[in-house]
């Protein structure tokens, strides 16, 4: 299977958690992934695959503006239908610790949703996640003051949403 990973990232956060992400499908052994920044992301291969994750830092509580310019070019495949039943998820890092995570992945996810897309989030028996309750995705909080990019819990839980997208990607392709 495909999977691509889009992210926007400012100072390195959000870059390392799409490629923990990208670890964590790579790791089950079934999953090409394909890492880009929305500088470098070609709308048009996004129909070659099976599954597609984007994510980017919140910016009060809303998509960046690097990734929603990126999402905005995805018009004319929605007017053909061709992401319609593709996996898709979402990732997001914030400086602080209110710093609208939730509301940023919801809002990541609404642009798939309009092009028909099947979300997998990141449900709450996955250890990693169990009380930090990031199910619309994967959120974390990066604080700037900080030198660690992303604490051990951070990168497992990108793992863990790499994981869980190969996994729902793999029974959706089983069942056509």
């Amino acid at each position: 299977m495909k999977i691509c990973i889009i992210y926007d990232s400012e100072g390195g956060h959000t870059e390392a958690l799409a490629k923990s992400i990208a670890l964590g499908a790579e790791q089950s052994g079934e999953a090409t992934v394909f890492v880009q920044h929305v500088d470098e992301a070609d709308v048009r291969k996004l129909p070659e695959m099976d599954a597609i994750i984007w994510g980017c830092p919140g910016h009060f509580g809303s998509i960046s503006s690097g990734l929603k310019t990126w999402i905005d070019k995805l018009g004319y495949l929605w007017a053909e239908g061709k992401l319609i039943d593709k996996v898709g998820a979402v990732f997001c890092t914030t400086a602080t610790t209110h710093g609208g995570l939730e509301a940023t992945l919801l809002n990541l996810i609404t642009p798939m949703l309009h092009q028909g897309m099947i979300i997998a989030g990141l449900p709450g028996n996955i250890q990693e996640n169990a009380l930090y309750g990031s199910y619309y995705g994967v959120g974390i909080t990066c604080p700037i003051e900080s030198d660690v990019l992303l604490t051990n819990n951070d990168q497992a839980l990108g793992k863990a949403l790499g994981a869980r997208v190969v996994q729902v990607t793999k029974r959706m392709n089983q069942g056509q």
